[in-house]
């Protein structure tokens, strides 16, 4: 025997919303849940912190609870910073409990959503305070505000030693660096007090970097907690690059790309030969006193000298520069006869110092030296690549910095 089919009647909620707001009753009337304003479920919620000026000890967590006739809905704990408070909810909806670490000398508000046995939301808000912490971590930024060129990376130096990985992701997730336009980079932990940030290439030209930190109150260790750290701006001027090859005794440099000069230079003789790699302006001297001795060579010896050395731009901090050197006109273009140091005439000197500025990328390649430590002697970090820079960020999985890459000894001498 054939069925014929029941048609049921279907009621449609789809304007639920708009009748709603419209003032009409669809689907169960006013008495709906969701059209309810939340009702104040203070006797329900409770946690194990004190309201008030009583301060509570930021190594606790914060726990909120909800008695037997609701269930927990949400959950939200920001602090005077405006930092989120990360936490979780048991699976019955009874209880939430924070999973990172309270601030330490700050107050927090706590915004808790509930719904009773009938659906009807309820909410409670509830405010307190963290004791001030002991000991503090502070962070200093660097280089000084100002205009740098795309080579220049960002330094922190942490008033205290921070050792363990999971201390020093805390840190680095709480150090910000933000640039317009956008970049990938990362933190590279130069030792237990310092790290580095650059980009993955560099900066882009007029760029602005803004740095900041947010560790003020976080706990970084059982002992330290952040402090306020005023904050760093800097933009990037043109992309000025300056390559010297020292086989060919030439130098280019470029301005965003386009060659704005090619100059004869002569680089570091054998034994004395120049460092090769990527190295970053680190300041400009319109005169500096070069003499052999600060570099071990022994007064009145054949490789002796004691000079007025003008247009000196420093590149590392044991005392290479680009220079000026008259006395070795015949060979710049020739022949390598520097104790290190890249040699030019005076005019173009005078060019190539009122031309870079800090930051800018001054790079030898072809050279029988060695290449250009990453730290302690200036900035080598470009001589790292990408992957190995990685290596020495804290958020990395399975990463350790390279001990290959480790600070070598600095002579703070000329080496002209």
């Amino acid at each position: 025997m054939n069925r014929t089919p029941r048609i049921r009647p279907v009621v449609s909620c789809t304007l639920l919303a708009v009748t709603l707001a419209a003032g009409a009753t669809a689907c169960g009337g006013s008495d709906h849940p969701l059209a309810e304003k939340p009702y104040d479920a203070a006797d329900e919620i409770s946690s194990n912190v004190s309201e008030g000026d009583r301060k509570v000890d930021p190594d606790k967590p914060l726990e909120v609870t909800v008695d037997d006739d609701g269930r927990i809905t949400d959950v939200t704990a920001v602090d005077a910073a405006g930092r989120h408070l990360a936490g979780e909810l048991d699976a019955d909806g009874k209880r939430w409990h924070s999973t990172a670490p309270l601030a330490a000398g700050t107050r927090y508000t706590v915004r808790v959503g509930v719904e009773d046995d009938d659906g009807a939301p309820g909410s409670r808000t509830l405010s307190f305070g963290t004791t001030a912490a002991k000991k503090f971590l502070k962070v200093a930024f660097g280089p000084r505000a100002g205009t740098y060129g795309v080579g220049q990376p960002i330094t922190a130096e942490l008033s205290a030693p921070v050792r363990d990985r999971a201390s020093r992701a805390t840190v680095e997730r709480a150090l910000r660096v933000r640039s317009t336009p956008a970049v990938t980079g990362s933190w590279y932990w130069v030792d237990d007090k310092t790290l580095h940030y650059r980009p993955k290439e560099y900066w882009p030209a007029r760029a602005t970097i803004e740095v900041t930190s947010g560790l003020a109150g976080i706990r970084v260790t059982d002992t330290l907690h952040g402090s306020p750290s005023k904050a760093l701006k800097l933009t990037t001027g043109d992309r000025i690059e300056a390559v010297t090859d020292a086989s060919t005794h030439s130098m280019t440099v470029k301005r965003n790309g386009k060659v704005i000069n090619t100059i004869p230079v002569t680089t570091g003789k054998p034994g004395f030969a120049t460092r090769n790699g990527v190295k970053v302006v680190l300041g400009k001297e319109y005169r500096v006193r070069m003499r052999g001795e600060t570099i071990g060579i022994a007064e009145g010896s054949s490789d002796s000298y004691d000079l007025q050395v003008y247009y000196a731009t420093r590149v590392t901090w044991s005392g290479e520069y680009v220079h000026a050197a008259p006395w070795s006109t015949g060979s710049q273009g020739y022949a390598n006869v520097s104790h290190g140091c890249t040699g030019m005439s005076t005019g173009q000197a005078e060019w190539f110092f009122n031309t870079v500025r800090e930051g800018d990328i001054v790079e030898v390649v072809g050279s029988q030296g060695e290449t250009m430590a990453p730290f302690g002697n200036g900035y080598g970090d470009w001589n790292l690549t990408w992957a190995k820079w990685l290596k020495g960020s804290a958020l990395q999985k399975n990463t350790a910095p390279d001990r290959s890459d480790t600070i070598q000894a600095a002579r703070l001498r000329p080496e002209v």
